[in-house]
């Protein structure tokens, strides 16, 4: 795999925005994706007025997003793709709840995974949402 960044630099790694009303999800998050080479945290939001702003500044590869997120994960995942509209959008939930699944992917979110997988199965599903 070759990562872009949004200008299409071959070999730089992909931009991630984190967005977690958790800190200290977002403090693992952010370490464990700081640790691959070819992925860098960008920022880190921790409510939708935020990510939005974030996004539209950063355009972002990809953004993880919380499910249940202030502001409300679907609206902001769709607020993003109006933004960064080639941002890949992965949802993070602790929720695997059917209706969950079903408005995030309406919103257009590129993959669900959930909180608590392992952080080989987590990377697995950013870099499958990162291929073009």
């Amino acid at each position: 795999m070759t990562a872009a960044t949004p200008g299409g630099s071959p070999g730089a790694p992909f931009s991630v925005l984190l967005c977690d009303d958790n800190v200290m999800l977002l403090e693992t998050l952010r370490e464990v994706i700081r640790a691959q080479p070819d992925m860098e945290v960008v920022a880190t939001a921790r409510d939708g007025e935020q990510a939005l702003r974030l996004a539209g500044c950063h355009r972002p590869d990809l953004v993880i997003l919380d499910v249940r997120f202030p502001g409300d994960g679907p609206s902001v995942a769709r607020g993003i793709a109006r933004c960064s509209p080639d941002s890949r959008i992965v949802a993070f939930s602790a929720y695997d709840d059917k209706g969950s699944v079903e408005r995030m992917t309406s919103a257009g979110v590129s993959e669900y995974v959930l909180k608590g997988m392992s952080n080989r199965e987590l990377l697995a599903a950013l870099r499958r949402a990162a291929e073009p």
